[in-house]
C-alpha cells in the first residue's frame, strides 16, 4: 500500500477487548506494510501496555482515552442516547470529522449500525445500508447482503443493494463483470413476494456494475452460482446463521469420526495435510468483516468473538475499501441507477398517456 490512510478501532468491542484488537492492528500492519495508521478508542490504561509491546504498531498510533463503552446486550436505542462517549461512538465520530478514513469494531451489531448511520448517514441515492459478507463456495467467494441490518426490503432497496454488492466485487474482489442473483424460494419468474419480482424486472432492464443472472436459491449460495447474492436482512440473517451451524456441525462430526478408533486416528494422521487446508479454506476467521455498505463512510463489523486473526481479517478489509475508493465507485453507479430508473418511469408514463381508451 502507497496511500496512507487512518482507521478508527474500537478498541473496547467484542468478547475480549484490546487484548485482541491491539495485536490484530500490528497482524495487519506487518501484513499490509507502511501506510497504516491508527487510532485506538478506549481505556489507555488496557491499551497502552499492550501497544508499547509493539514499537512499530506503536510508532503509528495514537490513543483516545475513554472508559465508557458499549454492552453487548445492550438496545441500540439506549445506545444512541447514553453512548455519546464511548468507543464506539467516538471511533465513529473520528470518520465524519475526517480524522480517520474507516472504523472497525467488534462491539454491539445493532449498536454500531444505528449510530453509524445517524452519524456517518446513507450515501446519496441510498435509502438504507446493507451488512454485507464474503462467503466461500465451491466456485471462489461469493459477497451475500444484507446479513441483519433490514428485515424488510422493497424492490428499490434490494436493486440498491444490487448495485452495492457489485462496486464491492468489482473493485475489491477483482471480479471484472459480477453476476448477481436475487434470493427466492425458487428460479422461475412467477415465484416469490411482489418485491422480489419488481427488483428482478428492474436489475433485468437497466445496466449497472454487475450482470442479472436472476434468482438464485439456497443451495446456489455455497454452489458459487453468481458473485453477488441479495436478499432482505431477515432471510440473509437466517442463512448465516445456518450456514455457521453447518459448519460447527461438520466439524464436530469430523473430529468425532476420527477419534472413534485406533484405525480411525491413523487415517486422520495421514490426512492431516488435507485436513489442514479443509480447515483454512472454510476458516470463518479468514471470511470475517461484515461490511456496513451504503453509509457515507467505511464502518465494518468484526464477529465479536474473533480472535486475533481474525479481527486482523476485519481492519485489511477496512483497508481495501478506502484504498478501492469504494463509496465514490458507489455513489456514481447509484446516481446512474437513479437516472435510468427516472428515465424508465418517465417513458411508461408516456405510454400509459397515449395508450388507446
Amino acid at each position: 500500500m502507497t496511500n496512507q490512510q487512518t482507521i478508527a478501532l474500537d478498541a473496547m468491542g467484542g468478547d475480549f477487548g484490546p487484548d485482541v484488537v491491539v495485536p490484530a492492528a500490528g497482524l495487519a500492519l506487518r501484513e499490509r506494510g507502511a501506510g497504516l495508521r491508527f487510532i485506538f478508542f478506549g481505556d489507555e490504561a488496557r491499551i497502552g501496555p499492550l501497544l508499547a509491546a509493539d514499537p512499530a504498531l506503536n510508532a503509528v498510533s495514537s490513543i483516545h482515552h475513554t472508559d465508557k463503552m458499549i454492552a453487548n446486550d445492550e438496545k441500540p436505542s439506549a445506545a444512541l442516547r447514553s453512548g455519546k462517549e464511548s468507543s464506539m461512538r467516538l471511533a465513529i465520530d473520528a470518520v465524519k470529522a475526517g480524522d480517520a478514513d474507516s472504523v472497525v469494531s467488534a462491539g454491539n451489531t445493532g449498536a454500531l449500525m444505528a449510530t453509524a448511520k445517524l452519524v456517518l448517514k446513507c450515501l446519496p441515492g441510498i435509502n438504507r445500508p446493507a451488512i454485507a459478507s464474503v462467503f466461500p463456495t465451491t466456485h471462489g467467494d461469493t459477497v451475500m447482503l444484507d446479513l441483519g441490518a433490514n428485515l424488510t426490503c422493497d424492490a428499490a432497496i434490494l436493486s440498491q443493494f444490487a448495485v452495492l454488492g457489485a462496486v464491492y466485487a468489482k473493485t475489491v474482489a477483482g471480479v471484472e463483470k459480477p453476476t448477481v442473483g436475487l434470493l427466492n424460494i425458487g428460479s422461475e419468474d412467477v415465484k416469490g413476494p411482489d418485491q422480489l419480482r419488481e427488483a428482478a424486472a428492474i436489475l433485468s432492464t437497466v445496466e449497472f456494475p454487475g450482470e442479472f443472472y436472476g434468482f438464485v436459491e439456497g443451495n446456489d449460495i455455497t454452489k458459487g452460482t453468481v458473485n453477488v447474492v441479495v436478499t432482505d436482512g431477515f432471510t440473509g440473517n437466517v442463512a448465516l446463521k445456518v450456514a455457521e451451524g453447518v459448519g460447527q456441525m461438520t466439524g464436530h462430526f469430523l473430529k468425532e469420526a476420527f477419534m472413534s478408533s485406533l484405525f480411525a486416528k491413523l487415517g486422520a494422521a495421514l490426512a492431516s495435510g488435507a485436513l489442514k487446508r479443509l480447515k483454512k479454506r472454510v476458516d470463518p476467521r479468514f471470511y470475517n468483516g461484515g461490511m456496513f455498505l451504503g453509509l457515507d463512510g467505511i464502518c465494518v463489523k468484526s464477529h465479536g468473538g474473533m480472535d486475533t486473526y481474525g479481527f486482523s481479517r476485519a481492519i485489511l478489509v477496512a483497508a481495501d475499501l478506502v484504498e478501492q475508493g469504494y463509496n465514490k465507485k458507489v455513489a456514481h453507479e447509484i446516481a446512474q441507477l437513479m437516472a435510468q430508473e427516472s428515465q424508465l418511469a418517465h417513458e411508461n408514463g408516456k405510454t400509459e398517456e397515449t395508450a388507446p381508451s
